[in-house]
């Protein structure tokens, strides 16, 4: 006889899982804020930034964005992801961080 399956852990681990990706997003997008040096921005002027680049509906400015953004990453020097995140908050973010070109944040 098959063992039934435990759906609630199932969907347990899922909720888990999308808690942990949301907060390594969060994160990384605050890498990308303190690498590019747009921490120096108010948050005011950072979202209408924001607000402005997710309106433009030119491709000719997005491709040229995402062209930028590319050359940006790989100028940028590296550091390896640490195999765990036990000490995640205890060092600020370098410049350059984790994050990877084919993240896609870099083509907003």
């Amino acid at each position: 006889m098959r063992k039934p399956r435990n759906f609630d852990a199932e969907l347990k681990a899922l909720e888990d899982k999308t808690k942990e990706l949301k907060a390594r997003k969060v994160r990384q997008l605050g890498e990308l804020v303190i690498a590019t040096g747009a921490d120096v921005l108010t948050a005011e002027e950072l979202a209408g930034a924001l607000i402005v680049l997710a309106e433009t509906k030119d491709a000719g400015k997005r491709e040229a964005w995402a062209k930028r953004g590319a050359t940006w990453f790989r100028s940028k020097p590296r550091r390896t992801a640490p195999a765990n995140d036990d000490n995640a908050g205890s060092a600020p973010a370098q410049p350059g961080g984790t994050q990877s070109p084919s993240s896609g944040m870099g083509a907003a």
